[in-house]
């Protein structure tokens, strides 16, 4: 036994000393898998790349998202290049290979998503993606192009679960709610949903003597100013602002409301009709602020099949729960079986952008299954824009920027 143990043990001179190189490659390799450990388990990096959630979240927020919020997904892709999401820096190309996938599993975390919990996820539609434009919907683009000018443009490629792109959202619905939009207005379950402060939107502003906001209002909130013309030949003039700013606008004088600016039928206003979820132009005739109500499948649940609901839960089926589905003669078939009602196996959340018109979110592509989701939004590490770094967002919590 060695009692002397702060005593510096004589090295072997027999023992071979590692090359220097050696040493740099060992230490290189450790910090990998420390980092690729620390990335799947714990916590990962994300940048807020678009405004869809302003103002709660600004574009070039740098975040760190939490895998233990609702507990770490395991990798259902594992043969891939440690530390890249899903395309090679600088050379491009794939950074992972399909050819080995894993089932989805989750281990346990401290709690489940909850409503209004802003939360980073896999881009559901993006199971097809146009390699060029990765950000961009390929279903959306096929329904306005057609698939043939997509294809002659685009390199179009598939992609597994945990390699879509991933997007941030706020989770406004939970598995068994009930989802609805009426004149821009969010309700979840029959009752209005929560307006943050930060929460932007397009808002008309009435008064019998034509009031606009102010000049030094308009720089100091960000407000931008929209003219809609129909081509029924009506103008429409909305303000995009944050709630509190509308709640500002409301105590001017000579101002009788401040409402939400709504997107109207397009048999109202002559406009080309919006590619909402589920692009069912005969049973769901919705736009952005008139939707649903949308019942949000929840794991073990059943819903009876009818021609007012099947465009709604067909991708469910058939895409999410790797179901063969058809459709004959008015008969609904589920793995060669005739079926008039289907239990999920999944729970699925609906997301929306805070920034309600300028967000592609479930009201257009629908639901987000759980194994799309990544981790819970934590704490904003780094933040700049046009006038360098935005100090007072530093190392803030995102609840607290909700505020």
């Amino acid at each position: 036994m060695r009692l002397a143990f702060w005593k510096k043990k004589k090295e072997d001179p027999n023992k071979k000393k590692k090359p220097v190189w050696r040493e740099w490659l060992d230490a290189a390799l450790f910090a990998v898998i420390a980092a690729t450990i620390i990335r799947t388990f714990f916590i990962e990096a994300y940048t807020i790349p678009s405004g869809s959630m302003e103002g709660t979240m600004l574009i070039n927020d740098y975040l760190f998202v939490s895998k233990v919020a609702y507990g770490p997904r395991m990798p259902m892709t594992p043969v891939a290049v440690p530390l890249v999401h899903n395309t090679m820096p600088i050379f491009g190309g794939k950074s992972y290979t399909d050819a080995v996938q894993w089932k989805y599993r989750r281990l346990p975390g401290f709690g489940d998503v909850k409503r209004y919990d802003v939360v980073v996820f896999n881009f559901p539609n993006n199971d097809t993606t146009m390699v060029e434009d990765p950000a961009n919907d390929y279903y959306t683009a096929i329904r306005m192009f057609g698939r043939e000018a997509v294809w002659n443009r685009y390199t179009v490629i598939t992609r597994p679960v945990d390699k879509k792109e991933n997007y941030i959202k706020r989770c406004v619905g939970v598995p068994g709610d009930k989802i609805q939009v009426i004149g821009g207005v969010l309700y979840v379950n029959d009752k209005q949903g929560t307006i943050y402060p930060h929460q932007r939107a397009e808002y008309s502003i009435q008064s019998a003597t034509g009031v606009v906001p102010p000049q030094d209002l308009v720089d100091e909130e960000h407000i931008l100013t929209n003219r809609y013309q129909y081509p029924n030949g009506a103008i429409a003039i909305a303000y995009d602002m944050e709630a509190q700013t509308a709640d500002k606008i409301r105590k001017m004088p000579g101002v009788t409301a401040v409402v939400p600016f709504e997107v109207l039928p397009a048999g109202e206003t002559g406009m080309i009709p919006q590619w909402t979820y589920p692009q069912d132009t005969l049973h769901c005739k919705w736009n952005m602020d008139n939707y649903g109500p949308v019942m949000i499948p929840k794991k073990g649940a059943s819903v009876t099949l009818t021609p007012e609901n099947i465009s709604i839960y067909r991708r469910v089926i058939q895409v999410y729960e790797h179901n063969k589905f058809e459709e004959k003669n008015g008969k609904y078939y589920i793995n060669d079986k005739e079926a008039n009602s289907y239990t999920f196996t999944m729970d699925y959340y609906w997301l929306m952008g805070d920034n309600r018109h300028n967000s592609l979110d479930s009201r257009f592509w629908g639901f987000v299954p759980e194994d799309h989701v990544v981790g819970k939004a934590s704490f904003v590490w780094l933040s700049y824009g046009e006038n360098g770094i935005r100090w007072r967002r530093l190392f803030r919590g995102v609840g607290t920027l909700q505020e």
